[in-house]
C-alpha cells in the first residue's frame, strides 16, 4: 500500500521537529519537510535544518527561497502605504507567515500531497494564517496540526523526540525570537506582565555605536535603490545594509499591543531598524512630493492594506485593488532622503527631489506669494469663512459660548 504524503512547513524548531519524527514514525507517512525562507534563515540554519529533517525521518528536505517574492507582493507595498499596525509594528511575522504558507501550498500541490502540517499551537494568531491559505490554495489537502490538536506540552515533545534517538536541545528559553527580513518580534519574559518592558539583554543586536552619523536613503518611485550614495538593484540587499546601519545604534525598538484575529489582546517587543528607517524615510519624501489628497487617501487605503494583511486576508481580491492604488501614488516620489542616527533614536533632516513640490514659482511659504495678490488672498479668505458666517449670523446663541 502506498504511503500518503505529508509536506510539514518546517522551521526546526520543536513542534515541527516533533511533527516529523511523529507523522513519520507513528503515522507511517512519507515526510517533506519544506522549510519556506522570506529572509529570516541564516545558510548556516537552512543547512542544520536539512541535516536535521532527515535525521527525523524526512524522505525530502527542500528549501523554498520566496525572499523575493515577499519583497515584490508585501514589503515593497507596505513601503508606499506607510504600513505600521496602530502606528507602531511594521507587520513582520504577519505578513511573512502568509508567503510562507502560499509556498508551502504550492509545493504541496506540485508533489501531490495527501496532507500539509504546521507547529501552530491553538492560542496565537499564526494557525489562522496558515489554515486560510491552505484551504484556499490546497483545497482537498487535509491540515495536520499535532501541537493544536493534541494540546501537546513542551516536555512531551522533546521527551518523544529524546526517546526516539533524536537529541532534544530545545531548552525553554526565557524569549522566543522570530527573526525577519522586515524585522525581529520577542516573546515571553518581561513582555507578559503589562507594567514591564523589555531590558537590553532580551535583544538579539546590541548598541554598538556612540555619537551620531547621516545616513542618505534614495526612493525612485517609491522603492529603495540607493543607500549613501550606493546603487541598489537588489532590494533585499538594500534593507539589510540598512539594517546593518540602524541596529548598531539600536533603531527600531518597540513594543506593540494589538488585538489578535481570534479576539484577544497581544503584545509583542520587537527590533526593526530597516523597516522604520525606511518607513521614516520614505514618508518624509512623500510629504514633499505628494499632493494632499493623494496623502490623505493614500493612508485610507494603507491602514486597511496593513490590517487586512496582519488578519490573513492577503487573498482578498481587494487587496490587489489597494496595491495597485498604492503603486499609482508612488509615480512621482523620487528623491534622497537624510536621516540623523543615534543610539535609540533617529531624526529627518531633508530632501533632495526633482519633484519637490516646496520648491514652487508660487512663493515661498511665510515669506513670498507670487500667485497671487493681497486682495486675492483676502478674498478667498472671506468666501472660506461664508459658511462659518452665515451659520452663527443664524445661531448668535451658540457663538456666546465658544
Amino acid at each position: 500500500m502506498e504511503k500518503k504524503k505529508v509536506v510539514v512547513a518546517f522551521s526546526g524548531g520543536l513542534d515541527t521537529s516533533f511533527t516529523v519524527m511523529y507523522l513519520a514514525k507513528e503515522k507511517g507517512y512519507e515526510v517533506y519537510a519544506a522549510c519556506a525562507n522570506t529572509g529570516g534563515f541564516s545558510a548556516e540554519q537552512l543547512k542544520t535544518n536539512e541535516e536535521n529533517a532527515y535525521k527525523l525521518g524526512a524522505k525530502q528536505y527542500v528549501t523554498l527561497d520566496v525572499t523575493k517574492e515577499y519583497y515584490d507582493k508585501s514589503l515593497k507595498y507596505m513601503v508606499y502605504g506607510n504600513v505600521l499596525r496602530n502606528g507602531t509594528y511594521p507587520i513582520s511575522v504577519s505578513s511573512e507567515r502568509i508567503f510562507q504558507g502560499m509556498a508551502i501550498a504550492r509545493y504541496a500541490n506540485e508533489i501531490k500531497a495527501d496532507a500539509i502540517a504546521h507547529g501552530s499551537t491553538g492560542a496565537g494568531n499564526d494557525q489562522i494564517r496558515f489554515d486560510m491559505t491552505f484551504l484556499v490554495m490546497a483545497p482537498g489537502v487535509e491540515i495536520i496540526t499535532l501541537t493544536r490538536d493534541q494540546n501537546l506540552t513542551r516536555e512531551f515533545e522533546v521527551n518523544y523526540l529524546n526517546e526516539h534517538g533524536f537529541p532534544a536541545d530545545f531548552k525553554k528559553l526565557k524569549y522566543s525570537y522570530n527573526v525577519g527580513l522586515w524585522g525581529t518580534s520577542i516573546c515571553g519574559g518581561e513582555i507578559l506582565d503589562s507594567k514591564q518592558g523589555l531590558p537590553e539583554s532580551a535583544y538579539l543586536k546590541q548598541v554598538t555605536k556612540t555619537g551620531s552619523e547621516v545616513l542618505a536613503i534614495e526612493f525612485k518611485n517609491g522603492e529603495i535603490c540607493g543607500v549613501n550614495g550606493v546603487h541598489y538593484d537588489d532590494k533585499i540587499a538594500a534593507i539589510q545594509k540598512v539594517e546593518e546601519i540602524g541596529a548598531a545604534y539600536g533603531i527600531g525598538r518597540d513594543m506593540h499591543v494589538g488585538d489578535t484575529i481570534i479576539g484577544i489582546k497581544g503584545r509583542v517587543g520587537f527590533e526593526a531598524a530597516a523597516p522604520m528607517l525606511i518607513i521614516g524615510a520614505h514618508k518624509f519624501l512623500e510629504k514633499y512630493t505628494l499632493s494632499k489628497w493623494q496623502q490623505y487617501w493614500k493612508d485610507q487605503v494603507a491602514n486597511w492594506y496593513g490590517m487586512f494583511l496582519h488578519e490573513s486576508q492577503y487573498l482578498e481580491p481587494v487587496m490587489r485593488d489597494i496595491e495597485a492604488m498604492l503603486e499609482s501614488s508612488q509615480r512621482n516620489v523620487n528623491g534622497t532622503v537624510t536621516l540623523e542616527l543615534r543610539p535609540l533614536s533617529f531624526s529627518t533632516i531633508g530632501v533632495d527631489s526633482k519633484d519637490d513640490l516646496v520648491k514652487t514659482k508660487f512663493g515661498e511659504y511665510g515669506e513670498t506669494s507670487k500667485g497671487w495678490t493681497a486682495d486675492e488672498a483676502k478674498g478667498f479668505i472671506k468666501c472660506t469663512s461664508t459658511p462659518l458666517r452665515v451659520y452663527y449670523t443664524n445661531h448668535k446663541d451658540e457663538s456666546k459660548d465658544i
